[in-house]
């Protein structure tokens, strides 16, 4: 187990990258595809409304109950909505919109200005008559976060970073190497590490002398996102789980990986048997919303169903921000279907989302029977570069 506490811009896009995870859009026409592709801001932005508005946990807009809550409770109207979206459809900065709600004029062009936003939306067909999100507007919302992501991995490189190239500690034996910190006990060789000590004339195996077996990773390899939904994600935490998720698909895929996604809360909520299909797995990442509690062991039970079985590579990595809060011993009963999975051929990592420490002792757990890595971040900005780095890690 290993403990991490911590533009350049895409120019084209051949049909949303056909070639490299296959993007395929049904609904979203040619014309709306090439604006956001030349990047027209007026068509983003519709993509960010409702992108924001599912990560929000918004699934329509009345533009009189937005406005009603807004000039009644801004306070209120902020966290229901989050200071984007309503940046978005106002057109104005919280701290601008907060200070001139209560001027009768400002009201009234906020109101025009709200209105002809959501019925621009509804005339491009994003949203629906009742201002219901629609599958043409899911649809856009995903080339939104497939675009902003890329443009964020690509130029830095993210998407190439062999942390350990070919040798994984997941696959069959293959060479030797000397112990460090950070290296699987059980890995050790004991019969190499006393040939060492010998001819270093010890009269004791010193840590200097250990020896432990580095491995080749093995076949395919599999990947399950295990995404918390829980309530305490909304906002940022979710939004920034949808794009690290949007580059382990795009990575993975590529390199002939497969990638599923099972989404989890009191109950499992959606999920996608490992696949190669990356329009429909950034379809159901782009879906996903945030509610209630945490169930991490229909998640983890769910997960070793949606494995497939044979000489593989299968590896589980979780993302929260909570303990498990289901079942009437939801600790324990999450450490025994980790061990359960282990024994099925799973490995399974944690990404912690700012856990506290009751929440930080358990992921180390889940990681440590899981024969996987724990990962603690502070910063929401690095979440994606650890997501690849524990997909290199089994690879």
């Amino acid at each position: 187990m290993v403990v991490f506490s911590t533009e350049q811009e895409v120019k084209e896009f051949s049909k949303a990258e056909q070639s490299e995870g296959s993007l395929q859009m049904q609904l979203v026409e040619d014309k709306l595809m090439h604006s956001v592709l030349q990047h027209d801001q007026e068509t983003i932005d519709d993509g960010k409304v409702i992108e924001e508005a599912v990560n929000q946990n918004i699934s329509a807009f009345t533009p009189n109950m937005l406005f009603d809550k807004l000039v009644k409770n801004y306070s209120l109207a902020k966290q229901l909505y989050g200071e984007r979206l309503l940046r978005l459809l106002t057109g104005y900065e919280p701290d601008y919109l907060e200070k001139n709600l209560g001027i009768p004029e400002f009201q009234k062009e906020l109101k025009k200005k709200i209105e002809a936003n959501l019925d621009r939306l509804k005339n491009k067909d994003l949203l629906g008559a009742r201002g219901d999100i629609t599958d043409k507007g899911i649809e856009l919302a995903s080339l939104i976060l497939y675009i902003e992501e890329l443009d964020k991995i690509i130029p830095k490189g993210m998407t190439g970073e062999k942390i350990h190239k070919k040798t994984s500690q997941y696959g069959e034996k293959a060479d030797y190497k000397a112990f460090k910190k950070g290296d699987r006990y059980r890995d050790i060789v004991v019969r190499k590490s006393l040939k060492t000590a010998i001819k270093r004339k010890h009269r004791t195996i010193k840590a200097e002398d250990l020896k432990t077996a580095t491995r080749q990773s093995k076949g395919a390899v599999n990947i399950i996102y295990g995404l918390d939904s829980s309530a305490s994600m909304k906002g940022d935490k979710i939004a920034t789980c949808k794009k690290a998720g949007v580059a382990l698909a795009y990575k993975a895929i590529n390199d002939k990986d497969k990638v599923g996604l099972i989404v989890f809360g009191t109950e499992v909520k959606d999920f996608v048997a490992p696949t190669d299909d990356f329009g429909f797995l950034l379809n159901k990442i782009t879906r996903v919303k945030a509610s209630k509690q945490t169930d991490f062991v229909e998640m983890i039970k769910k997960s070793t169903e949606l494995f497939p079985r044979g000489d593989m590579t299968n590896h589980l990595v979780i993302l929260t921000d909570a303990l498990p809060t289901v079942g009437k011993k939801p600790e324990e009963e999450t450490r025994q279907a980790v061990s359960a999975a282990r024994a099925a051929g799973i490995t399974v990592s944690v990404i912690g989302i700012k856990l506290d420490e009751k929440g930080e002792k358990l992921a180390k757990q889940i990681a440590d029977l899981g024969e996987g890595r724990f990962y603690i971040v502070r910063d929401l900005k690095r979440l994606d570069k650890l997501v690849l780095e524990d997909y290199y890690s089994v690879r």
